[in-house]
């Protein structure tokens, strides 16, 4: 015992690192090791001397155990001691740079556009996505034969049997906000209504969801001139040019009379979109004076009430902006797509007044 004892205390003593302490503790303490084997015997022996034998060599063992691991504290706190003495740190330096959350152009678009009109004297108002087709399509003069009724263009909720309620949808456009916003609010009105909406449909210029701003004025003398000024101020506005030619073409929607599509005047140079001049023209939304049914729909008297209202795909807007060739990246592309694209969040206008810096 006393020879195992001084062998491996002393080799203990010596051993240099780490492995060279795990060797000795497998050929003294494992399981076949020096010690163990001792301890095989202890079957073979006399209960006398498995007495006097037993206490002995748990005690060796534990001791070396013991010296082991005040052995492999020294070399840690050797080790460490020499990486203080060789290493620095210089606290001087800056921190590595880290990735920062960005805005979505949508976003981004929703934001600046609401800014501009906020400047024209409009507010925010908003609704529900799922709305009742009444809403949606009756109260905005839509007849119950129009293909945007369909249920392969409109989104439906399903409904459990016995279920009485009006249908719903998910909305297809933000018109029933303005709907909403009437009965609650009444005339004089000035709105717009952004956000999100959706229809059966995907392609490289369509989405099933996509957001749309509206915009909604109210009052007793507004007329088309009024809502042409408005258009061309958030156009030169929003795509920073000093001057913008818009030109208004005849159309037809069931909730405006008359009814116009909008092109704005552009040019298109080694595949590089300008607003504003050049020999092109581009449709970028739709108007038109509100129909009186929609007005009375709100319940507002359309023979003293008039107005005019809009709709823009921000999605759109965005995308001649910001230069974004397809309609579907803002939906199913990676954090990539949104690093090249994204905006500093400390760069955009709020909706609460100025730069939220």
């Amino acid at each position: 015992m006393d020879d195992l004892k001084s062998k491996y205390l002393s080799q203990i003593a010596d051993a240099a690192d780490e492995n060279a302490l795990e060797t000795i503790r497998v050929a003294a303490v494992g399981k076949k090791g020096e010690v163990a084997l001792k301890m095989r015997e202890l079957g073979k022996m006399t209960p006398e001397e498995r007495q006097v034998a037993g206490p002995a060599l748990n005690a060796l063992k534990n001791e070396i155990n013991s010296a082991l691991a005040a052995k492999k504290a020294g070399l840690a706190d050797a080790a460490l001691d020499e990486r203080l003495r060789t290493e620095w740190l210089d606290v001087t330096l800056p921190t590595r740079a880290s990735r920062v959350g960005t805005l979505h152009p949508v976003s981004q678009a929703q934001e600046e556009l609401t800014a501009i009109f906020a400047e024209l004297g409009f507010s925010v108002a908003e609704g529900p996505r799922i709305d009742t087709d009444w809403y949606n399509f009756d109260a905005l003069n839509i007849p119950s034969h129009h293909p945007a009724r369909a249920e392969m263009d409109t989104f439906y909720m399903h409904r459990a049997e016995g279920d009485d309620r009006p249908p719903h949808v998910l909305r297809t456009h933000t018109s029933p906000v303005q709907i909403r916003s009437m009965e609650k609010m009444g005339a004089p009105l000035r709105i717009i209504c952004p956000g999100g909406v959706y229809r059966a449909d995907y392609d490289q210029t369509h989405t099933p969801m996509f957001h749309q701003v509206e915009g909604l004025a109210l009052d007793t003398d507004i007329s088309m001139a009024n809502l042409k000024w408005t258009l061309e101020e958030f156009v030169k506005s929003f795509f920073e040019v000093d001057d913008v030619e818009l030109r208004f073409r005849a159309s037809h929607f069931p909730f405006t009379e008359p009814s116009a599509e909008v092109d704005i005047r552009c040019s298109w140079k080694d595949g590089t979109l300008k607003i504003g001049e050049g020999d092109d023209w581009m449709e970028i939304l739709g108007s038109g004076m509100v129909h009186p049914k929609v007005i009375a729909a709100g319940g507002i008297d359309p023979d003293v009430y008039q107005g005019f209202a809009f709709g823009i795909g921000i999605d759109r807007l965005a995308m001649l902006k910001y230069g974004i060739p397809d309609l579907r990246a803002f939906f199913d592309s990676d954090l990539r797509w949104l690093r090249h694209y994204g905006f500093q969040c400390l760069d955009m206008p709020s909706l609460h007044g100025g730069l939220s810096r």
